[in-house]
């Protein structure tokens, strides 16, 4: 019997973290009320941005555990279960199916890079023995091997196996792949480069596993629902802005961890998680990094000023009526402009940029929309 495949946002979230071994269980559920509040269709835990392999086997239970409790059902909660060795990724699932996830997602084992029909016989042995629904992961940059699009549809023989994320970047492939499970109706296809997924949802693709969504899920989700509406003139519109984060809060630095790096800095700023590692960093790098979060800081409000300068009421209305953040901050900045004025001139382009400069985040002076927090002073 088919059922329908998982659609829509689903965020990788990011771990955050105390210390190199404990979990930041109150910053891990401002981020998942943050994320639910922002109306995205899912939860990935433990993925590439939410660093499992760096992470230790009881953080990893524990990171499963806490996310099951503070979702309490509300939205489907997928656990990547990816590992070198059969036996643990067996014992994550078990674990994750404790907690009443709904899926686990598994990447390719890594370090020996094993051939197709390796990887389709590691899967054939691994499969059977999890107790919930499996969504393979292609990450070729990590992993050193593509899945084969004949390997995705041998190993989806079997009908546990639901889905497919694709972290390649490389849309020639996702379509192949597409193509390949054209005949499994309920076999999800997601993308995860955020920068794509506007065309691969418009092209046949049932969302997106994007890590910008931490910070702003309902550009996400607008982003999202607009492909599937085939809002050609809306999708241009939300990829200049996701364009935007990409090239710009992502890429400070000059390393791959600047992805990394700059979403969980940005999160900081947002007041949703707490960043001790990368104080201790600025204790090595002290310029650099203090030069680059006053850059997120500085951008991040005029990413604000762009969106509704130049579609505001368009923005808001594919944002929906959820009081989250983003939208709080968006209607205060489209508030203060329409009352300064109404000239669409590179005067006011200037003045509305030196408005949110002042305001910044401007949901952190607005009292407790979660809970309490003590946001660091960058």
């Amino acid at each position: 019997m088919n059922h329908s495949p998982l659609c829509g946002i689903i965020p990788p979230l990011v771990t955050p973290l105390v210390n190199n071994d404990t979990l930041d269980v109150e910053s891990l559920e401002r981020l998942i009320e943050h994320l639910i509040a922002g109306g995205v269709h899912g939860l990935f835990i433990l993925g590439t941005t939410g660093e499992e392999q760096s992470l230790s086997y009881a953080l990893r239970k524990q990171m499963i555990i806490r996310s099951a409790r503070i979702n309490r059902g509300r939205l489907p909660l997928l656990v990547c279960i990816t590992d070198t060795s059969i036996e643990e990724s067996i014992h994550l699932a078990q674990v994750a199916a404790e907690q009443g996830a709904d899926g686990v997602v598994s990447a390719p084992p890594y370090y020996f890079a094993p051939g197709q029909p390796e990887l389709a016989q590691f899967y054939e042995e691994l499969v059977p023995q999890l107790p919930l629904p499996v969504y393979l992961y292609n990450m070729p940059s990590h992993v050193k091997v593509n899945f084969a699009p004949d390997t995705v549809r041998r190993i989806a023989r079997n009908p546990q196996v639901v889905g497919f994320k694709d972290s390649s970047a490389n849309a020639v492939y996702f379509q192949s792949v597409l193509y390949k499970m054209r005949e499994r109706p309920d076999f999800a296809m997601l993308v995860g480069p955020e920068e794509i997924t506007g065309e691969c949802v418009l092209l046949g693709a049932h969302g997106g596993i994007n890590g910008g969504a931490n910070m702003f899920p309902e550009l996400y989700v607008a982003m999202y629902n607009a492909a599937k509406a085939g809002d050609l003139q809306r999708i241009v519109q939300l990829q200049q802005l996701i364009m935007q984060i990409s090239t710009t809060i992502y890429t400070v630095g000059k390393h791959g961890s600047s992805y990394l790096k700059g979403l969980k800095c940005a999160l900081s700023l947002l007041g949703i998680i707490f960043t001790p590692q990368l104080l201790q960093l600025a204790g090595v790098q002290a310029e650099y990094y203090a030069d680059a979060l006053k850059y997120l800081r500085i951008y991040l409000a005029g990413l604000m000023f762009t969106v509704i300068y130049n579609n505001g009421a368009g923005i808001l209305r594919a944002m929906g009526d959820a009081q989250t953040p983003f939208r709080i901050l968006i209607i205060s900045c489209c508030t203060n402009i329409l009352l300064e004025s109404s000239r669409a001139s590179a005067t006011m382009r200037t003045e509305g940029h030196d408005c949110l400069a002042r305001k910044r985040i401007a949901f952190q002076e607005r009292g407790d929309w979660r809970r309490e927090r003590t946001v660091p002073d960058w």
